[in-house]
């Protein structure tokens, strides 16, 4: 076997509570999904430890998690190197995660490639690329501690449906945890939503979103508070924003009405109807 390919899923963050700081860093407790959103990953073998990335859809900015992914496993389990192609879908800077799904999807490609089955050992590596890396190696429905790379699997299987508005303006994540630290409302958690994943009640769920850094955001970019505004105008039953921003999303009673909603959305960001999985 001489190339791999796996799709990098994005994910949404459902709530996310800032439940204090340690060690230089916010303490968060937030509940995630996978969502139908992915980037491929495809790595190939070459003979020497070399490795390639040539990223299609976006441009390669600064340290690139994927190539720092690749050299970290070509290091630790001494193979050979690989040209690794990432087909971007996943919109940037939009808190989706795709930054950390690239990570997670090389070092999963290169495990298949290079058939190493050493689960703790990924996981380490992992982290060494991002917070919630460790979390998008297997992906589906967790929460998230600390960093984000603790994580606690969640066993239900709730498929909710979502409408995720992305506008042009990002959110510098240092930024919005630093206007977080002037103003926002350190505490809560997120038992409340992870009972309702496990009932499979999307009601219930959606009484439960919560994000603790949209105050932030929304003062950071106009554009968050827009797309939430448009959204509010539609047949959903929560808005609430993922990650830092500035992804903005409503969530759907079912499949029939958040189709609808995106037939009727009228304004300037990119729309995306999502699953989670």
């Amino acid at each position: 076997m001489n190339c791999v390919r796996v799709k990098a899923y994005a994910k949404i963050n459902l709530t996310l509570f800032v439940c204090g700081a340690a060690d230089g860093y916010h303490k968060l407790d937030s509940l995630v999904a996978s969502v139908g959103l992915y980037d491929t990953v495809t790595v190939r073998k070459r003979r020497d430890d070399r490795v390639t990335v040539k990223m299609l859809g976006a441009e390669i900015q600064g340290e690139n998690n994927a190539v720092k992914a690749a050299e970290l496993f070509i290091k630790e389990f001494a193979t050979c190197g690989a040209d690794i192609t990432v087909i971007k879908r996943i919109p940037m800077g939009a808190g989706l995660g795709g930054s950390s799904a690239d990570a997670a999807g090389v070092l999963n490609a290169l495990a298949r490639l290079y058939r190493i089955k050493d689960s703790e050992r990924l996981a380490k590596l992992a982290d060494a690329t991002g917070s919630d890396t460790r979390y998008m190696l297997g992906g589906g429905w967790a929460r998230l501690f600390g960093r984000g790379d603790t994580v606690k699997r969640v066993s239900g299987r709730l498929r909710a449906r979502l409408l995720l508005l992305v506008p042009d303006e990002k959110v510098s994540t240092p930024q919005c945890f630093a206007a977080f630290d002037k103003n926002g409302v350190v505490g809560g958690d997120s038992d409340e939503a992870e009972r309702a994943v496990n009932r499979g009640d999307v009601y219930a769920l959606a009484a439960s979103l919560h994000n603790a850094l949209m105050p932030a955001a929304v003062s950071l970019s106009g554009g968050i508070s827009v797309c939430a505004d448009k959204l509010k105008e539609l047949d959903s039953l929560a808005v609430n924003m993922t990650g830092s921003g500035s992804g903005v999303y409503a969530l759907f009673a079912s499949r029939r009405l958040c189709v609808r909603a995106k037939r009727s959305y009228r304004g300037t960001a990119r729309a995306y109807i999502l699953k989670t999985r």
